[in-house]
């Protein structure tokens, strides 16, 4: 993946202000951000991952975004800006909507935030997942609390929260206007990507108004050399070359418009969100998304007073989602197309019971929440927050009719889904002694999940359809979880030069409407439903329930006093009670195959060692020379089985060499992953072997405007992705064919070869 930086919204004095007054309320969801900014523009320093000391606990770690002058806003997924968060990295899915992994847990057991909002997939496949709903170049930051999180930065997950930030409001001096823009462009070699940002801002000593609007996108991506053995997709006419990955294309619009008030200690601000994606093609899964719009409008309040402070946010997201095959995929089945033996589907008419015409399936999803919080500022510099929260979340997924097996009526996969959050939460952080800071919190939520009945295409079709919506409709589909968050945090500083950090916390966490309602156990239905790319198909199951977490993690920090070297040691445990993994159906054996899996509850542990720092080599007449690295050791285990747990990261590690000088600002970076031979044997996960890429990339500032230049993957190495999945980007991918059809097991998803990019920022 190419890594660059594009238009940038917030200049990192603002940025610096604003971070200071943030940490002050660093558990809200609203930005502490309004303040009188001067006229001028300064030129713009690059700006590092940073989890220095925070005012409370735990510390999270801040990344910066594009909108901050963030090094890693090359792409045009949010979630890649955790590629320098050490314990952090996702599982590949879309080009812009990979999920965030903190530790080996993923995508719900994460609390995924846009300005405060908790927000989630509308999907089958989870698609949609929060983070894609900004560009990088919207965003100013994101907070990762990994493992252990205050309570009052949200619930309802057990792995932590990944809250991404858009630019707070700035405003002008009394009795002046402030006017500023933007424009970035950016290109890459691989996949002839190309993406456009643009933003404006206006602001008197009260009134902000902002707009910014991006676009990307990309065709299908090649890897570093041949990793398949055949070029047909499934379409007459149409081959890939043996070294395309098939299905990685993207096209995607967004849209943010920004108005604020602020009137002394008060201030109002309301944010409309507006994505637009024609689509989004998937090379680890089945079906593509062919359409993605949502909007959502966020009303947020915070203000001072003389007892401390206060916060209020609402906000409603509707999303319309659509998936069907996109063009590197069979659109034709049924027998009058070829049946299935045939490698190609051939155009048959008239659609009916021996026709189909692709297989749409759609998926609508409103949103709404409330959230307030208190927070009171006692003797002693003890702090008291307390706050409630409101979630409703209501989902439609349902398939008509196209033909062949998916026919005469529309399949309910789920109707009328409900889930429904109550919470309520009281944190105090106080200094029990000198150069000691604790806080302790407590959270408990009700949550009340429900679905309506269940249809399939046709009550006598294949796959004991009638059957199965029958007993679904005939059980009691309402449940009602209360989950229980605990979080213990210290800090200790001895001395300057050494920071002690450690937690312990329990969280739990209610299972999401696609691991309780998804009912059918026909190959072709269960293979729709799956979110974690692994051609696997999946069956939900009613009787889940909730996850209890316990998580015990330390850091230890050594520096400079002037933080010109750094060291950090986070060693963490996680054991996990009723761990929603998978168990396989009757009669689904076998290892080198896709295979049905019903979720179930089991116990789970997982454990590791975070290490990360950098240091300041020299400093001469050729300029400035240092050196950044992580490397992360983590396992995970089914502790019922036995078994791995799955798309955990093997050992890896991440180093750069960099260099200032004048306008000059360069780096050569090595990534490498050790082989990955502990899977997920009920999956079925695929091994992969281990690999090192060379990235360099050097960046030019002159004036306003910065040029950035880089090669990923230099010397163009062929390697598979250890968390991306199984490749099923083309072919007869909506069931599992025999040979010599495809897609068959065994084939992992490639990272991207050799990539040229470029990127340029202007601010005006």
């Amino acid at each position: 993946m190419a890594y660059s930086s594009h238009s940038l919204t917030i200049h990192p004095g603002r940025w610096r202000r604003h971070a200071v007054a943030a940490a002050a309320v660093l558990a809200t969801q609203v930005p502490t951000a309004w303040a009188q900014t001067p006229a001028a523009v300064p030129a713009l320093p690059d700006v590092q991952v940073r989890a220095d000391r925070e005012t409370v606990l735990p510390s999270p770690a801040r990344v910066p975004g594009a909108a901050a002058g963030g090094s890693r806003a090359a792409g045009f997924d949010i979630s890649e800006l955790l590629a320098d968060v050490p314990g952090a990295y996702t599982y590949e899915a879309g080009g812009v909507s990979r999920l965030p992994v903190i530790r080996g847990l993923a995508d719900e057991r994460l609390r995924l935030q846009i300005d405060g909002m908790d927000l989630y997939a509308a999907c089958p496949n989870h698609m949609n997942t929060p983070l894609s709903y900004l560009d990088p170049g919207q965003v100013e930051r994101v907070r990762v609390w990994a493992g252990i999180a205050p309570v009052s930065a949200g619930g309802d997950a057990i792995g932590g929260v990944v809250a991404a930030e858009t630019p707070a409001p700035t405003f002008a001096a009394p009795g002046q206007t402030d006017t500023r823009g933007e424009v970035g462009v950016s290109a890459r070699s691989n996949g002839h990507a190309w993406g456009l940002r643009l933003g404006a801002e206006h602001a008197t000593d009260t009134w902000h108004l902002s707009y910014r609007f991006a676009t990307a996108e990309a065709d299908n991506y090649r890897a570093g050399g041949v990793f398949k053995g055949y070029d047909f997709t499934g379409r007459a006419g149409h081959t890939l070359p043996r070294d395309e990955v098939g299905s990685s294309a993207y096209r995607t619009r967004n849209h943010l418009l920004g108005a604020a008030l602020q009137d002394g200690a008060h201030l109002w601000e309301a944010k409309l969100y507006v994505q637009d994606m024609p689509y989004q093609l998937y090379p680890n899964q089945r079906m593509d998304l062919l359409g993605n719009d949502s909007t959502k409008l966020n009303l947020r309040y915070q203000g001072r007073t003389e007892w401390g402070r206060l916060q209020a946010s609402l906000w409603h997201e509707k999303v319309e989602h659509v998936m069907d095959f996109g063009p590197d995929k069979r659109y034709w089945y049924g027998m009058a197309s070829g049946g299935g033996s045939s490698v190609n589907g051939n155009p048959c008419n008239p659609i009916g019971p021996s026709c189909a015409a692709g297989m749409p399936m759609l998926t609508d999803s409103t949103t709404t929440g409330a959230k307030a919080q208190a927070e009171w500022a006692l003797d002693g510099d003890a702090t008291l927050r307390t706050g409630a929260e409101l979630h409703r979340f209501r989902l439609d997924d349902y398939w008509p009719p196209s033909g062949a097996g998916m026919w005469p009526g529309t399949f309910w996969n789920i109707r009328d889904g409900q889930r429904d959050r109550a919470a309520l939460y009281a944190e105090y952080q106080w200094t029990p002694a000198p150069l000691w800071t604790a806080q302790a919190g407590w959270r408990v939520e009700r949550v009340r999940t429900d679905a309506g009945p269940a249809a399939g295409y046709n009550p006598s079709g294949g796959g004991n359809q009638g059957a199965e919506a029958a007993a679904f409709n005939a059980r009691d589909r309402q449940r009602r979880f209360t989950t229980h968050d605990l979080a213990l945090t210290a800090r200790h500083t001895p001395r300057p030069t050494f920071e002690l950090e450690f937690g312990l916390a329990h969280k739990e966490r209610a299972p999401g409407l696609y691991e309780l309602y998804p009912w059918s156990s026909w190959q072709m239905a269960a293979l729709m439903n799956n979110f974690v790319g692994d051609g696997n198909g999946y069956v939900g199951n009613p009787d889940l329930r909730k996850e209890r977490a316990n998580t015990l993690s330390a850091s230890a920090d050594w520096h400079a006093e002037d933080r010109s070297w750094a060291l950090r040691v986070a060693p963490h445990l996680t054991q996990v009670e009723d761990f929603i993994d998978a168990a396989r159906l009757p009669n689904q054996v076998g290892n080198q195959r896709f295979v049905l899996l019903r979720y179930a509850n089991v116990s789970a542990r997982l454990y590791g060692v975070d290490l990360s720092g950098h240091a300041t080599l020299a400093r001469n007449d050729a300029g400035q020379w240092g050196v950044r690295g992580q490397l992360s050791y983590l396992k995970g285990r089914n502790r019922s089985t036995g078994d791995g747990l799955y798309q955990v990261l093997p050992l890896n590690a991440r180093v750069s060499v960099t260099h200032r000088a004048g306008a000059w600002d360069s780096a050569v970076e090595l990534v490498a992953v050790r082989a990955k031979t502990d899977v997920s044997q009920v999956r079925n996960e695929v091994r992969t072997p281990g690999f090192a890429l060379l990235n360099v990339r050097t960046a030019y500032r002159l004036g306003r405007g910065k040029l950035e230049l880089g090669i990923d993957n230099l010397f163009d190495r062929l390697y598979n992705l250890p968390t991306g999945g199984a490749y099923l980007g083309q072919g007869t991918t909506m069931t599992n064919p025999t040979p010599p059809n495809v897609p068959q097991w065994g084939t992992a998803v490639p990272g991207p070869g050799r990539t040229v990019w470029v990127t340029y920022q202007q601010t005006f």
